[in-house]
């Protein structure tokens, strides 16, 4: 009963992280709350007995959102105005939220490895990195492969979007040759 207790719990958090994602205006913030959901999703997969998928989901999700972040930043042409407009965003009130969410997730996830050996009353069948590689790419090679063309398409389409026009039409700004 209390493995299901935290499972819905983690669902909230990443019901409300999400929402907060969509909602947010900011960019840092809305990242902020991207990560925690994606925690909260990486605890539901711990719950239902994928530790792997968890493990994955902290990996290679809430870990490549912040290089994709950092990159976003790099290619973008942030000047310093910019960046003390930024940090005036970034006090310590903005954190609250995400702070909070993600201490709720943790204190999940204390209690949760306190209380497993008690809980588990199924056998659980853990998932391990062979079956994974099975499974993507045996009868989910198709859903790989879309997932990493949309990826590629964003990274074309985000590089297109933040190069800098004034310099790339060429010298005299016509697009011919002087």
């Amino acid at each position: 009963m209390t493995a299901q207790l935290f499972f819905y719990l983690s669902g909230v958090v990443a019901v409300l992280a999400s929402l907060l994602v969509v909602t947010n205006k900011n960019a840092v913030h809305a990242l902020l709350y991207l990560v925690v959901s994606l925690l909260s999703l990486a605890m539901c997969f711990y719950l239902l007995g994928a530790p792997f998928a968890a493990a994955l989901q902290i990996i290679v999700y809430a870990g490549a959102i912040m290089v994709l972040f950092v990159f976003a930043v790099m290619m973008f042409n942030i000047s310093q105005q910019d960046i003390q407009r930024e940090s005036q965003w970034l006090k310590g009130s903005i954190w609250f939220g995400p702070v909070v969410l993600a201490l709720v997730l943790l204190a999940e996830v204390v209690l949760v490895l306190q209380m497993q050996p008690s809980w588990s009353t199924q056998p659980v069948q853990l998932v391990d990195a062979r079956t994974v590689g099975t499974l993507l790419f045996g009868p989910y090679l198709l859903a790989v492969e879309i997932a990493s063309f949309l990826l590629l398409a964003g990274l074309v389409g985000g590089y297109h979007l933040a190069k800098n026009l004034t310099g790339s039409a060429g010298s005299n700004g016509d697009g011919g040759s002087a």
